[in-house]
């Protein structure tokens, strides 16, 4: 798309139009404003930002999550579009905002499988074995169809490149496979198949347009152009995966071919038009733009890695600290919530084994992304405090101070330094080493077997040993993202430092332990608690600029202008700490690779078995 610059003063509606007698009521009737809606694992989330890209309002909801038996995760968009509806009409309210002077909406979501009916665009549910709910999300979570992705990845396909060399169980296709093999004929050949960010775009508008973010990060979808791709999606692929139903009517049921019956587009680029339904439940006029969605991380990555910050010359892509884009090509934006993902955007495609991508046009047309990942880190945490014999102590003592669990530990291992007279917090953790990939590895290991381990365990039951525990997995996220960083540019991307975004920005602990795990600067947005939703809103700001051909202003420029500075936190430089982080990742990765090996001793014994 090509580029073009916001007009100095844009129509707004009649409303605003009215002419005044008082000159300052005219100065308020100018102001745009644009509006992020984030739909993670938990909530909605709704973001109301003016034109320079401060935050003016912000409010969410609870979404439901059902989960009929292990590894299966469940959410319905009727549930979903609910949640928003009261997300925007509380910002809105709450922060007296006309809904008037709003311009544009923009989407992100997690990267959840959603259903359609392609008869009656009615929800088709994912829950068997009766499928007569209306839950019709497998949330990305899901790990329900592993013996599809096995499948997947047992064929080699040259497609799998572009996933860091195997599909994840957390993506879609697996997920529409294994519908295939548990729904009914009938009912599967009904379905269409959106990501949850796109269902939202498609419930806003009405329109079908789908965005590259989707299909390519977690679709199996090729640019055209890219390798060879003649329609974007792989027709061989699908037909080698059982799934050839997808291929007809020019893979309609998918978004179509680009150009032909299909439409695809880059990050918040115009979508569309809120429709009258839509803009009834939002409590908005209908005919405001709304921008191409994307995943909720890669929100992040634009709520984050725009903003002017102080760096050192060799953390800068040029000698010129200019904020143009090829900044972005040495900052890793980390965004951390339930699991955590790292992008890194690249002028050139990067392979990294088991990092997924690289991913051409997702964000910024022409560019490639990669996309790193850790399964479970604020899961993790909470796993590892609730599971510990002295979490309801702890979690009792924390709500006495009128503190979440995590800060009172963080207090209690500074304590723990100075009653014990301790030179540091890891002085007191020297002798445990916790690997944590309870739920598989994502990155760059690329495997959902993986497991956990820990070196160290005692008998140890007090909040002293829970605080232990934890700061040995604040440790093991740390060091894991070490890993992930190393893995990146030893393969050819240049990260020289990370902008982190989500709640684990708030324990100070963990990131310390990441600038110092990784030698390189973490960067903390102003907006800690909404950075994913102010970038989403700077997606609905680029719809709102499009002129009468559709074409809207270039992204970056966007986020160079509305992104806000934030705080830097540097490595440590006490020599003694980061030579214990040294030895501790020389463990981390033993660890690691041992119980690889085990596993693969204790397999050769078990297939003889099985043979015989």
């Amino acid at each position: 798309m090509a580029s073009t610059t916001l007009p100095s003063h844009r129509p707004t509606r009649k409303a605003s139009r009215q002419a005044s007698i008082d000159p300052r009521d005219d100065i308020l009737l100018q102001i745009d404003h644009f509006i992020g809606i984030d739909v993670g694992t938990g909530s909605a989330r709704a973001c109301i930002i003016d034109s320079k890209g401060d935050i003016v309002g912000l409010a969410s909801e609870n979404i439901g999550l059902w989960q009929p038996q292990t590894g299966y995760y469940e959410q319905s968009t009727n549930d979903i579009w609910r949640c928003i509806c009261v997300a925007v009409q509380r910002a809105i309210s709450q922060h007296n905002i006309d809904p008037e002077t709003v311009r544009g909406v923009g989407f992100d979501a997690t990267c959840s499988l959603a259903v359609f009916s392609n008869v009656t665009d009615e929800p088709v549910s994912v829950t068997g074995p009766n499928f007569d709910s209306d839950r019709n999300v497998i949330l990305w979570l899901d790990h329900r169809p592993v013996e599809e992705t096995e499948k997947i990845n047992a064929t080699n396909h040259n497609l799998l490149r572009y996933v860091g060399g195997r599909m994840s169980v957390e993506m879609e296709i697996p997920k529409i496979m294994w519908l295939k093999n548990n729904m009914p004929k009938d009912l599967f050949d009904d379905c269409t198949f959106y990501d949850l960010a796109d269902a939202l775009t498609h419930i806003a508008t009405g329109n079908e347009k789908r965005s590259y973010c989707s299909v390519v990060c977690k679709q199996g979808y090729v640019p055209v152009g890219v390798d060879g791709s003649v329609k974007g999606w792989q027709e061989d692929f699908l037909a080698q995966i059982g799934i050839q139903d997808l291929v007809d009517d020019d893979f309609k049921r998918m978004g179509g071919v680009d150009g032909v019956n299909g439409d695809y587009l880059s990050a918040g680029e115009l979508v569309g038009t809120l429709c009258e339904k839509a803009a009834s439940d939002l409590g908005l006029p209908a005919g405001i733009a709304i921008g191409s969605g994307v995943i909720d991380a890669y929100a992040g990555w634009i709520g984050t890695v725009g903003a002017k910050v102080p760096l050192e010359s060799e953390q800068l892509t040029s000698d010129v600290a200019k904020n143009d884009k090829t900044q972005a090509f040495s900052r890793l934006a980390a965004v951390a919530g339930t699991s955590t993902c790292h992008l890194a955007l690249s002028p050139d495609p990067v392979f990294v084994p088991g990092v997924w991508g690289p991913y051409r046009d997702t964000i910024l047309p022409g560019y490639w992304m990669a996309e790193g990942g850790q399964s479970a880190t604020g899961e993790l945490l909470k796993h590892v405090i609730e599971t510990h014999p002295a979490f309801n102590q702890a979690a009792s003592v924390a709500e006495s101070y009128n503190t979440n669990v995590y800060d009172y530990l963080n207090e209690h291992l500074r304590e723990m330094v100075t009653e014990r007279k301790a030179p540091s917090i890891s002085y007191l953790a020297r002798h445990f080493f916790f690997y944590g990939d309870l739920w598989g590895n994502r990155s760059p290991i690329a495997d959902s077997r993986m497991t956990g381990s820990v070196v160290g365990l005692s008998s140890d039951q007090s909040v002293e040993g829970l605080a232990i525990y934890y700061y040995a997995t604040l440790e093991f996220i740390a060091l894991q993202t070490r890993q992930i960083v190393e893995t990146m540019n030893k393969a050819g991307h240049s990260i020289t430092s990370i902008f982190m975004s989500g709640s684990q920005c708030q324990n100070d602990i963990l990131v310390k332990l990441i600038a110092s795990a990784c030698d390189m600067p973490v960067l903390i947005p102003r907006y800690i608690h909404a950075a994913v939703c102010h970038g989403a809103a700077m997606l609905g700001a680029k719809a709102a600029s499009a002129d009468p051909e559709g074409r809207t202003e270039d992204l970056w420029s966007i986020m160079d202008r509305m992104s806000k500075p934030g705080k830097k936190v540097v490595p440590t430089d006490n020599k003694t700490e980061k030579a214990l982080l040294e030895v501790k990742y020389k463990v981390f990765l033993e660890q690691c690779q041992k119980q690889q090996e085990y596993r693969a001793l204790v397999d050769d014994v078990f297939s003889s078995w099985r043979s015989s």
